[in-house]
Protein backbone atom coordinates (compact mmCIF):
# COMPACT_ATOMS: atom_id res chain seq x y z
CA UNK A 1 0.00 0.00 0.00
CA UNK A 2 0.88 3.56 -0.68
CA UNK A 3 -0.30 6.42 1.68
CA UNK A 4 0.62 9.54 0.39
CA UNK A 5 0.49 13.73 1.10
CA UNK A 6 -1.32 16.48 -0.57
CA UNK A 7 1.71 17.44 -2.66
CA UNK A 8 2.55 13.84 -4.24
CA UNK A 9 -0.11 12.53 -5.92
CA UNK A 10 -1.70 14.39 -8.71
CA UNK A 11 -4.86 13.00 -10.39
CA UNK A 12 -4.40 10.75 -13.54
CA UNK A 13 -3.79 12.44 -16.66
CA UNK A 14 -7.31 11.03 -17.74
CA UNK A 15 -9.84 11.45 -14.98
CA UNK A 16 -12.19 8.08 -15.78
CA UNK A 17 -15.73 8.65 -14.18
CA UNK A 18 -17.21 5.92 -11.48
CA UNK A 19 -19.94 3.80 -13.97
CA UNK A 20 -23.77 4.14 -12.60
CA UNK A 21 -24.42 2.70 -9.65
CA UNK A 22 -26.66 -0.15 -11.16
CA UNK A 23 -23.28 -0.74 -13.23
CA UNK A 24 -21.09 -0.77 -10.73
CA UNK A 25 -22.77 -3.22 -8.48
CA UNK A 26 -23.13 -5.24 -11.89
CA UNK A 27 -19.38 -5.55 -11.70
CA UNK A 28 -19.26 -6.14 -7.61
CA UNK A 29 -21.72 -8.96 -7.70
CA UNK A 30 -20.10 -10.96 -10.50
CA UNK A 31 -19.99 -14.16 -7.92
CA UNK A 32 -23.81 -13.91 -7.28
CA UNK A 33 -25.79 -17.16 -8.11
CA UNK A 34 -29.23 -14.82 -8.03
CA UNK A 35 -32.21 -16.77 -9.81
CA UNK A 36 -34.64 -14.85 -12.14
CA UNK A 37 -37.85 -13.32 -10.45
CA UNK A 38 -41.10 -14.77 -11.73
CA UNK A 39 -43.30 -11.62 -12.36
CA UNK A 40 -43.81 -10.86 -15.71
CA UNK A 41 -41.46 -8.48 -17.36
CA UNK A 42 -44.53 -6.04 -18.24
CA UNK A 43 -45.21 -5.23 -14.81
CA UNK A 44 -42.02 -4.02 -14.33
CA UNK A 45 -41.62 -0.27 -14.15
CA UNK A 46 -38.00 -0.04 -13.33
CA UNK A 47 -35.10 -2.48 -13.40
CA UNK A 48 -31.78 -1.93 -11.63
CA UNK A 49 -30.09 -5.34 -11.71
CA UNK A 50 -28.75 -6.80 -9.50
CA UNK A 51 -29.60 -4.34 -6.63
CA UNK A 52 -33.46 -4.54 -6.85
CA UNK A 53 -36.49 -3.37 -9.44
CA UNK A 54 -39.75 -1.82 -8.75
CA UNK A 55 -43.19 -2.99 -10.34
CA UNK A 56 -45.83 -0.43 -11.76
CA UNK A 57 -48.09 -1.21 -8.43
CA UNK A 58 -44.88 0.44 -6.24
CA UNK A 59 -43.66 -3.32 -5.06
CA UNK A 60 -39.65 -2.98 -5.05
CA UNK A 61 -38.55 -6.59 -5.14
CA UNK A 62 -34.38 -6.95 -4.16
CA UNK A 63 -32.02 -9.19 -5.68
CA UNK A 64 -29.52 -11.01 -3.61
CA UNK A 65 -25.94 -10.26 -4.16
CA UNK A 66 -24.01 -12.74 -2.08
CA UNK A 67 -24.70 -15.81 -0.52
CA UNK A 68 -22.51 -15.20 2.11
CA UNK A 69 -24.16 -11.83 3.29
CA UNK A 70 -25.98 -13.19 5.68
CA UNK A 71 -27.56 -12.01 9.17
CA UNK A 72 -25.75 -12.24 12.63
CA UNK A 73 -27.99 -12.15 16.00
CA UNK A 74 -26.11 -9.80 18.64
CA UNK A 75 -24.89 -11.03 21.47
CA UNK A 76 -21.12 -12.00 22.39
CA UNK A 77 -18.80 -13.60 20.36
CA UNK A 78 -16.36 -16.42 22.65
CA UNK A 79 -14.14 -16.02 19.27
CA UNK A 80 -13.14 -12.19 20.31
CA UNK A 81 -15.09 -12.08 23.89
CA UNK A 82 -16.61 -8.79 21.59
CA UNK A 83 -20.25 -8.27 22.70
CA UNK A 84 -22.87 -6.62 20.52
CA UNK A 85 -26.63 -5.60 21.10
CA UNK A 86 -29.26 -3.72 19.30
CA UNK A 87 -30.69 -0.37 19.74
CA UNK A 88 -33.76 1.78 18.69
CA UNK A 89 -32.18 4.82 17.98
CA UNK A 90 -35.77 6.23 16.75
CA UNK A 91 -39.14 5.08 17.69
CA UNK A 92 -40.88 7.41 15.52
CA UNK A 93 -38.93 6.40 12.32
CA UNK A 94 -37.87 3.04 13.66
CA UNK A 95 -33.74 3.75 12.83
CA UNK A 96 -32.34 1.02 15.01
CA UNK A 97 -28.14 0.32 15.55
CA UNK A 98 -26.18 -2.21 16.63
CA UNK A 99 -23.25 -1.34 19.62
CA UNK A 100 -20.00 -3.32 19.52
CA UNK A 101 -18.03 -3.48 22.80
CA UNK A 102 -14.95 -4.93 23.09
CA UNK A 103 -13.54 -7.63 25.81
CA UNK A 104 -13.27 -5.08 28.82
CA UNK A 105 -11.18 -6.69 31.89
CA UNK A 106 -11.96 -3.66 34.66
CA UNK A 107 -12.50 -0.51 33.21
CA UNK A 108 -10.92 2.34 34.50
CA UNK A 109 -11.80 4.86 31.59
CA UNK A 110 -14.14 4.91 28.52
CA UNK A 111 -13.39 4.15 25.68
CA UNK A 112 -13.14 6.12 22.03
CA UNK A 113 -16.54 5.53 20.08
CA UNK A 114 -16.79 4.57 16.45
CA UNK A 115 -19.66 5.52 14.39
CA UNK A 116 -20.09 3.58 11.46
CA UNK A 117 -22.33 3.70 7.97
CA UNK A 118 -22.59 0.79 6.06
CA UNK A 119 -22.35 0.60 2.46
CA UNK A 120 -24.82 -0.59 -0.13
CA UNK A 121 -26.00 1.37 -2.99
CA UNK A 122 -27.98 3.26 -0.49
CA UNK A 123 -30.35 0.67 -1.15
CA UNK A 124 -28.69 -2.92 0.32
CA UNK A 125 -26.65 -3.30 3.63
CA UNK A 126 -27.64 -3.46 7.54
CA UNK A 127 -25.64 -3.11 10.69
CA UNK A 128 -26.85 -6.48 11.62
CA UNK A 129 -25.42 -8.70 8.53
CA UNK A 130 -21.94 -10.99 8.25
CA UNK A 131 -19.84 -7.74 6.52
CA UNK A 132 -20.56 -5.56 9.10
CA UNK A 133 -20.19 -8.03 12.08
CA UNK A 134 -16.69 -9.10 10.61
CA UNK A 135 -15.30 -5.30 9.74
CA UNK A 136 -17.02 -3.96 13.58
CA UNK A 137 -15.49 -6.69 15.61
CA UNK A 138 -12.12 -6.61 14.09
CA UNK A 139 -12.48 -2.76 14.36
CA UNK A 140 -13.62 -2.85 18.16
CA UNK A 141 -11.02 -5.73 19.07
CA UNK A 142 -7.58 -3.99 17.57
CA UNK A 143 -8.49 -0.23 17.95
CA UNK A 144 -10.03 -1.00 22.00
CA UNK A 145 -12.68 0.90 20.53
CA UNK A 146 -16.72 1.01 21.29
CA UNK A 147 -18.62 1.02 18.28
CA UNK A 148 -21.96 1.90 16.87
CA UNK A 149 -23.31 1.10 13.19
CA UNK A 150 -26.14 3.25 12.00
CA UNK A 151 -28.95 1.34 10.94
CA UNK A 152 -29.96 4.33 8.59
CA UNK A 153 -33.76 3.57 6.07
CA UNK A 154 -33.44 2.49 2.41
CA UNK A 155 -34.00 3.56 -0.64
CA UNK A 156 -36.24 3.21 -2.57
CA UNK A 157 -39.02 2.63 -0.27
CA UNK A 158 -37.16 5.62 1.55
CA UNK A 159 -36.01 7.75 -1.03
CA UNK A 160 -32.73 10.22 -0.70
CA UNK A 161 -32.08 12.29 1.48
CA UNK A 162 -33.62 10.51 4.15
CA UNK A 163 -30.73 7.81 4.55
CA UNK A 164 -28.21 11.04 4.66
CA UNK A 165 -31.15 12.66 7.35
CA UNK A 166 -31.62 9.55 9.34
CA UNK A 167 -27.63 9.46 9.85
CA UNK A 168 -27.22 12.63 11.59
CA UNK A 169 -29.79 12.65 13.65
CA UNK A 170 -28.53 9.19 14.77
CA UNK A 171 -25.80 11.13 15.57
CA UNK A 172 -27.05 13.87 17.15
CA UNK A 173 -28.91 11.69 19.51
CA UNK A 174 -25.32 9.78 20.52
CA UNK A 175 -24.18 13.43 21.20
CA UNK A 176 -27.62 12.88 23.68
CA UNK A 177 -25.49 10.57 25.99
CA UNK A 178 -22.48 13.10 26.63
CA UNK A 179 -23.37 14.02 30.14
CA UNK A 180 -24.22 10.09 30.69
CA UNK A 181 -27.54 9.85 31.24
CA UNK A 182 -28.56 9.25 27.60
CA UNK A 183 -31.07 6.66 26.83
CA UNK A 184 -28.59 3.76 25.76
CA UNK A 185 -26.75 2.64 28.78
CA UNK A 186 -24.30 1.08 27.05
CA UNK A 187 -23.39 4.78 25.78
CA UNK A 188 -23.30 6.34 28.77
CA UNK A 189 -20.95 3.39 30.66
CA UNK A 190 -18.40 2.67 27.85
CA UNK A 191 -17.94 5.68 25.42
CA UNK A 192 -15.77 8.45 25.37
CA UNK A 193 -17.84 10.95 23.25
CA UNK A 194 -15.06 13.60 22.88
CA UNK A 195 -13.07 11.17 21.08
CA UNK A 196 -15.21 9.96 18.07
CA UNK A 197 -14.14 9.13 14.86
CA UNK A 198 -16.92 8.31 12.13
CA UNK A 199 -16.22 5.38 9.09
CA UNK A 200 -18.23 4.48 6.27
CA UNK A 201 -17.38 2.07 3.00
CA UNK A 202 -18.57 2.87 -0.40
CA UNK A 203 -22.19 4.79 -0.28
CA UNK A 204 -21.53 4.71 3.74
CA UNK A 205 -18.33 6.75 2.63
CA UNK A 206 -20.27 9.55 1.48
CA UNK A 207 -22.74 9.47 4.41
CA UNK A 208 -19.98 9.51 6.62
CA UNK A 209 -18.57 12.79 4.77
CA UNK A 210 -21.91 14.31 4.33
CA UNK A 211 -22.55 13.53 8.34
CA UNK A 212 -19.35 15.26 9.63
CA UNK A 213 -19.40 18.25 7.43
CA UNK A 214 -23.81 18.61 8.81
CA UNK A 215 -22.16 18.41 12.16
CA UNK A 216 -19.83 21.22 11.68
CA UNK A 217 -22.58 23.56 10.05
CA UNK A 218 -24.97 22.65 12.65
CA UNK A 219 -22.10 23.43 15.40
CA UNK A 220 -23.25 20.19 16.88
CA UNK A 221 -22.26 19.64 20.51
CA UNK A 222 -21.90 16.59 22.51
CA UNK A 223 -19.44 14.95 20.47
CA UNK A 224 -15.99 15.79 19.71
CA UNK A 225 -14.86 14.40 16.37
CA UNK A 226 -11.45 13.30 16.02
CA UNK A 227 -11.38 11.65 12.87
CA UNK A 228 -13.23 10.33 9.84
CA UNK A 229 -12.03 7.49 7.75
CA UNK A 230 -13.33 7.78 3.95
CA UNK A 231 -12.99 4.09 2.45
CA UNK A 232 -13.42 3.53 -1.03
CA UNK A 233 -16.49 6.14 -1.46
CA UNK A 234 -19.22 6.54 -3.82
CA UNK A 235 -18.93 10.02 -4.76
CA UNK A 236 -20.82 11.41 -8.38
CA UNK A 237 -19.48 12.40 -12.02
CA UNK A 238 -20.90 14.71 -14.86
CA UNK A 239 -23.00 11.95 -16.20
CA UNK A 240 -26.37 10.69 -15.38
CA UNK A 241 -27.26 8.14 -12.66
CA UNK A 242 -30.73 6.57 -13.81
CA UNK A 243 -30.67 4.33 -10.62
CA UNK A 244 -29.25 7.66 -8.36
CA UNK A 245 -31.86 9.72 -10.07
CA UNK A 246 -34.62 7.24 -9.04
CA UNK A 247 -33.96 6.94 -5.24
CA UNK A 248 -33.42 10.55 -5.07
CA UNK A 249 -35.64 12.31 -6.92
CA UNK A 250 -34.60 15.78 -5.51
CA UNK A 251 -31.00 15.57 -7.26
CA UNK A 252 -29.24 16.08 -10.34
CA UNK A 253 -26.91 13.83 -9.66
CA UNK A 254 -25.28 15.97 -11.75
CA UNK A 255 -21.95 17.67 -10.24
CA UNK A 256 -23.85 20.23 -8.97
CA UNK A 257 -24.89 18.33 -5.90
CA UNK A 258 -23.10 19.16 -2.43
CA UNK A 259 -23.65 15.42 -1.27
CA UNK A 260 -22.16 13.98 -4.37
CA UNK A 261 -19.71 16.29 -5.24
CA UNK A 262 -18.35 17.98 -1.61
CA UNK A 263 -16.17 20.75 -4.02
CA UNK A 264 -19.68 21.97 -4.70
CA UNK A 265 -20.33 22.27 -0.96
CA UNK A 266 -19.91 25.76 0.48
CA UNK A 267 -19.81 24.30 4.42
CA UNK A 268 -17.14 22.03 3.22
CA UNK A 269 -14.84 24.01 5.50
CA UNK A 270 -16.51 23.39 8.37
CA UNK A 271 -16.26 20.09 7.85
CA UNK A 272 -16.25 18.61 12.18
CA UNK A 273 -13.41 16.66 12.40
CA UNK A 274 -9.40 17.18 13.06
CA UNK A 275 -8.11 14.49 10.16
CA UNK A 276 -9.61 12.26 7.53
CA UNK A 277 -8.40 9.28 5.87
CA UNK A 278 -9.38 8.65 2.70
CA UNK A 279 -8.80 4.30 1.31
CA UNK A 280 -8.70 3.93 -2.16
CA UNK A 281 -7.89 0.89 -4.21
CA UNK A 282 -6.48 0.61 -7.33
CA UNK A 283 -8.59 -1.88 -9.24
CA UNK A 284 -11.85 -0.16 -7.58
CA UNK A 285 -13.71 1.60 -10.72
CA UNK A 286 -14.52 4.18 -8.05
CA UNK A 287 -11.00 5.05 -7.26
CA UNK A 288 -10.69 8.50 -9.19
CA UNK A 289 -13.29 9.75 -7.36
CA UNK A 290 -12.22 9.17 -4.11
CA UNK A 291 -9.15 10.66 -5.11
CA UNK A 292 -10.46 13.48 -6.11
CA UNK A 293 -12.43 13.89 -3.00
CA UNK A 294 -8.82 13.53 -1.21
CA UNK A 295 -7.40 16.23 -4.05
CA UNK A 296 -10.65 18.68 -2.72
CA UNK A 297 -9.68 18.63 0.76
CA UNK A 298 -6.48 19.29 0.15
CA UNK A 299 -7.21 22.10 -1.62
CA UNK A 300 -10.17 23.23 0.64
CA UNK A 301 -10.27 25.71 3.45
CA UNK A 302 -10.92 23.07 5.68
CA UNK A 303 -7.99 22.84 8.53
CA UNK A 304 -7.94 19.57 8.87
CA UNK A 305 -5.11 17.08 8.04
CA UNK A 306 -6.01 14.48 5.10
CA UNK A 307 -4.16 11.52 4.07
CA UNK A 308 -4.36 9.19 1.06
CA UNK A 309 -3.70 5.37 1.31
CA UNK A 310 -4.68 3.52 -1.98
CA UNK A 311 -4.34 -0.47 -2.22
CA UNK A 312 -2.64 -2.07 -4.80
CA UNK A 313 -3.98 -4.51 -7.67
CA UNK A 314 -7.42 -4.62 -5.01
CA UNK A 315 -11.21 -3.76 -6.21
CA UNK A 316 -14.08 -2.60 -4.07
CA UNK A 317 -14.45 -2.74 -0.58
CA UNK A 318 -12.27 -5.62 -0.89
CA UNK A 319 -11.26 -6.24 2.97
CA UNK A 320 -14.96 -7.22 3.23
CA UNK A 321 -14.40 -9.81 1.62
CA UNK A 322 -10.46 -11.13 0.86
CA UNK A 323 -8.46 -12.36 4.60
CA UNK A 324 -5.48 -11.56 2.45
CA UNK A 325 -1.74 -9.49 3.18
CA UNK A 326 -3.44 -6.24 1.49
CA UNK A 327 -7.03 -6.42 3.48
CA UNK A 328 -4.66 -6.76 6.56
CA UNK A 329 -2.61 -3.61 5.77
CA UNK A 330 -5.80 -1.45 5.00
CA UNK A 331 -7.23 -2.59 8.43
CA UNK A 332 -3.75 -1.70 10.27
CA UNK A 333 -4.14 1.58 8.65
CA UNK A 334 -7.66 2.26 9.80
CA UNK A 335 -6.63 1.02 13.13
CA UNK A 336 -3.13 2.99 13.52
CA UNK A 337 -5.60 6.26 12.47
CA UNK A 338 -7.70 5.61 14.85
CA UNK A 339 -5.15 5.10 17.72
CA UNK A 340 -1.89 7.21 16.97
CA UNK A 341 -2.37 11.12 16.68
Amino acid sequence: MKTSSCLDHPLPPSLSLPPSLSQFYTVLATHTNSKKMNSGASEVAHDFRPLFRVYRDGRVERYKLFDRIQPVPAGLDPSTGVESKDVVVSPKTGVSARIFVPKIDGLDRKLPLLVHYHGGGFCAGSPFDTIVNDILSTMVTRAHVVAISVGYRLAPEYPLPIAYEDSFEALKWIAGHSDGSGPEPWLNRYADLGQVFIQGESAGANISQYVAVQAGAAGLTGVRIKGVLIVHPFFGGTEMDEMYKFMCPTSSRLDDDPRLNPAVDPDLPKMACEKVLVCVAEKDSLRNTGVKYYETLCGSEWEGKVELEEAKDEGHCFHAFSKNERAEQLIKKMVDFITKD
